[in-house]
């Protein structure tokens, strides 16, 4: 049976990483070691931990904080299996999971990282409207570039031979390779996607299924999006080297996904503003998401409007009337 190693990158995560952890030992496939990497936290994450680890199955890696790169970057080298997988210490996978992806990538030779949709779930756990159903088939660089099928570090599971293939040692790093960019805080994701996909043979292929529950913390979202671009605009200019022509070809269309995803982030924070500075901003860029997507475009732009006339105040005080229980109704 195919041995496989989850890694758990894990800083200041006392709330969730119990739940995390409580099913990754749920899974079905059952030649597996977890591996938690604790990133210098200072709560209770390392006493909670420490009660998980047995040395066999769950073993943890102490560390100061390196970001999640870095964690990964720690649990891969640590790492005994064929196969490896990610979970962040405030996501689930469902039981059936790792054995999804294990005959996934048992019957696929050519497949290097297999990966699954996932269900939104807010800070208490609970299962949101929305999920991510990505593509699952036909993935190309171009298509990672636009639009990331993969969703979110939680979602995949890769052969081993692909870390080591793309494994390096920047100049002023004496004892440990880099597969994930630890100069990265963000993007580090697709940065490295798109790194295999542009780099090496190794094909993407998705399983079906929601596998995967992805926490979406409330608030603060739009806050980040000056940075997100920035990290993502940097990724740009790193890769670009790999394949300049693809780059030439693909990025207008690729910035204008990463504006529109950026755009809906802000509305979801009720940040009309920002939203209506972002949907400008991917509609000059280019429409290839009006064009491709013309529903979810459509929307977003939608949304947007609303936004920008009402106001988020407005909306909220509607959303919190719609929401309080209703008291002396007529019977």
């Amino acid at each position: 049976m195919t041995f496989a190693s989850i890694i758990v990158p894990a800083f200041n995560v006392q709330t969730t990483i119990r739940e995390t952890l409580t099913a990754l030992l749920a899974q079905t496939h059952k030649s597996y070691e977890i591996i938690i990497v604790d990133d210098g936290s200072t709560d209770d994450t390392a006493a909670i931990i420490k009660s998980f680890e047995d040395g066999d199955r769950v073993r943890v890696i102490r560390q100061v904080n390196r970001g999640l790169a870095g964690a990964r970057n720690s649990g891969i080298a640590a790492a005994r299996g064929e196969v490896i997988g990610f979970c962040d210490a405030d996501d689930l996978w469902v039981p059936s999971k790792l054995a999804a992806h294990v005959a996934h990538l048992e019957a696929n030779p050519k497949v290097g990282v297999s990966y699954s949709g996932s269900a939104l779930i807010n800070d208490a756990g609970e299962r949101l409207s929305q999920a991510q159903h990505p593509r699952l088939n036909d993935v190309t660089a171009a298509v990672i570039f636009k639009r990331n099928p993969i969703g979110n570090g939680s979602a995949p599971v890769l052969r081993r031979e692909v870390f080591t293939e793309i494994a390096y040692r920047p100049r002023h790093e004496t004892r440990r390779d880099w597969y994930f960019d630890e100069t990265f805080r963000q993007s580090e994701d697709i940065e490295c996607w798109l790194r295999i996909a542009l780099s090496t043979e190794w094909g993407f292929e998705g399983v079906p299924g929601l596998l995967t529950h992805y926490r979406i913390s409330a608030g603060g979202l739009s806050a980040a999006t000056d940075r997100q671009l920035a990290a993502w605009e940097r990724m740009v200019t790193k890769l670009t080297p790999l394949n300049p022509a693809f780059f030439a070809v693909n990025t207008a269309d690729a910035r204008a996904y990463q504006l529109r995803y950026l755009g809906r982030r802000a509305i979801s924070d009720l940040d009309g503003q920002r939203a209506l500075a972002l949907g400008r901003a991917w509609l000059a860029e280019s429409r290839a998401p009006l064009i491709e997507e013309p529903v979810k475009s459509l929307i977003t732009l939608t949304a947007t409007g609303l936004l920008s006339v009402l106001g988020g105040t407005l909306i909220r005080k509607g959303m919190a009337l719609a929401s309080h229980p209703r008291t002396g109704a007529p019977t």
